[in-house]
């Protein structure tokens, strides 16, 4: 799997335009289209699949989804929306059209219960909203009928958007002590790892349909928050100190997962797409923020 180039492939639809894996697969395959909410609203899944039929693409990937993990607990029923039925109405779409279809999902439709990482066939069950929605895209994209791919994914962070590496980043320009949840485990994964992990199994779901399922993929190796940030200092050349708490000492309105553990071993088997890892990727991505700032600086 090619690593920081572009990836070419013809006739590619991307559903999103702003999030961190959006972006990632812009930069690294321009030639696709992208379609932002003002081209395709996600609450509106018949259009999505209007969307697929009138672009005729040869394959597409959904990087679009409602993400906000607390938000979803109170507004269900948009969630459900956009991470269930309009995945599910592109999928079908692109079983019309005989076209590849690559969903991202997510460690929330686990429970996050014991140590062991999860394989792709083990029993869901989310803790709340978010993890119930994209657990039901996951079943909608299955049932289509398209050649489908389901990549879970875990602890997403860029140089873009929102995400734990840019929070702890703007906490540490006014504070030289921070506590961090440490009783949570998973694997960071960087968005442009993700995207070029989409761009290789949709290529390969092309003249592979058999290799189409539900696939697992993060960084290594595992860890937790405080360790993470921890990390992202020690990188930056940050002076904080992290001091450990339970999630118990940090409530939010939707429970996170304790363990984020995913096995991912027969996504290497069978796309050839190893876990990359996260702390080579954080340095090429506080090395774009580092860009980005003498950019805007100027």
């Amino acid at each position: 799997m090619m690593k920081g180039k572009e990836q070419a492939m013809d006739g590619l639809l991307v559903f999103g335009s702003t999030g961190q894996v959006a972006r990632e697969l812009e930069r690294l395959c321009p030639q696709a289209v992208f379609l932002g909410r003002d081209q395709a609203d996600l609450t509106d899944p018949e259009g999505c699949a209007q969307a697929i039929r009138r672009h005729a693409p040869q394959a597409v990937i959904n990087a679009a989804a409602y993400t906000a993990v607390d938000g979803a607990e109170s507004d269900e029923a948009v969630a459900a929306l956009v991470n269930a039925a309009a995945p599910a109405a592109m999928a079908q779409a692109c079983a019309e059209l005989g076209i590849p279809f690559v969903q991202i999902s997510t460690d929330y439709v686990f429970d996050g219960q014991g140590e062991t990482p999860f394989a792709p066939d083990h029993p869901t069950a989310p803790l709340g909203a978010y993890g119930r929605t994209k657990r039901a895209g996951e079943e909608g994209v299955m049932a289509s009928g398209a050649v489908a791919a389901v990549l879970r994914t875990s602890w997403v962070f860029s140089a873009h958007g929102r995400n734990f590496v840019k929070t702890m980043l703007m906490l540490s320009k006014t504070r030289d002590h921070l506590t961090v949840v440490a009783d949570q485990t998973g694997g960071p994964t960087s968005a442009r790892a993700i995207a070029h992990a989409c761009l290789e199994i949709a290529a390969q779901l092309k003249t592979s349909p058999e290799k189409a399922g539900i696939y697992h993929f993060a960084g290594a190796p595992d860890t937790n928050w405080a360790c993470f940030a921890r990390e992202t200092f020690a990188q930056a050349g940050r002076s904080v100190t992290v001091e450990d708490i339970p999630a118990s000492a940090y409530p939010t309105p939707a429970v996170r997962p304790a363990n984020s553990r995913m096995d991912c071993t027969s996504t290497a088997r069978i796309f050839g797409i190893s876990r990359p890892d996260w702390r080579a990727d954080l340095a090429q991505v506080l090395e774009d923020l580092e860009v980005h700032d003498a950019a805007a600086a100027q």
